[in-house]
């Protein structure tokens, strides 16, 4: 056994329904798709701790987390959040002030190291079915969520945290059925493959991995399962 595979890296996954998988089952969520990635790269990473739950706005996470604490020190921390702030008509100024909260906790909780801390952008409801039937302005979503993300991608950049920007995949393919969970707004297991797949490289070089020009990552689209070979 090497040594980067000798012990369980921890990894602590923030969120709201995007993280905990509304809709799906506990093993077709992004955060354990990716984990089982990396496990077959080589990082024997266990099921991350997901605190998370659907509707969740960034100070009610913050709460979440201090209800939680004493949380201890993490080998991997991920932070997905922001949607709700912006379904519930919340000011860019105010969603950027409370993430950099976030973030600065998640840096904490990572050992205070920012290579360590994963964040991905919040992806565009507006596409979806739910958003068609209710009749929501596409146009004023996607406005709103491209605000947030630069916020967002702006303070990763000045605390030195890895960006994934997850929100074309949702753009591309976020209105397909089978993107879909049956409330017509929440991914499938199939949407967060792709989320994953996107993420992998990136947490990958966080973790240490050596680029392998003979391996490749086959996302299913129809299943949402993620092959790598």
């Amino acid at each position: 056994m090497s040594a980067r595979t000798a012990d369980a890296l921890r990894w602590l996954a923030l969120g709201d329904s995007y993280t905990i998988g509304e809709g799906v089952a506990e093993d077709g969520r992004w955060p354990a798709l990716l984990a089982g990635l990396l496990a077959a790269d080589g990082f024997p990473v266990g099921p991350p701790r997901i605190i998370a739950t659907t509707g969740w706005t960034t100070d009610e996470l913050s709460t979440a987390m201090d209800l939680a604490e004493p949380l201890g020190r993490w080998e991997l921390v991920s932070l997905l959040i922001g949607v709700n702030n912006q379904y519930r008509g919340r000011s860019v100024a105010d969603y950027r002030g409370e993430f950099q909260a976030l973030l600065k906790r998640a840096i904490a909780l990572a050992g205070d190291r920012p290579d360590r801390v994963l964040v991905l952008s919040i992806p565009d409801w507006g596409v979806t079915a739910f958003a068609t039937a209710q009749g929501r302005d596409a146009t004023q979503i996607a406005d709103e969520i491209d605000q947030y993300n630069a916020a967002a991608a702006d303070l990763c950049a000045r605390h030195g945290v890895a960006f994934v920007d997850i929100t074309p995949l949702s753009r591309e393919r976020g209105g397909d059925v089978a993107m879909l969970v049956d409330d017509g707004l929440h991914p499938s297991q199939a949407m967060y493959a792709l989320w994953a797949e996107a993420a992998f490289p990136v947490v990958a070089q966080m973790l240490g991995a050596r680029p392998d020009a003979n391996r490749e990552v086959v996302p299913d689209a129809e299943t949402g399962g993620i092959t790598p070979r």
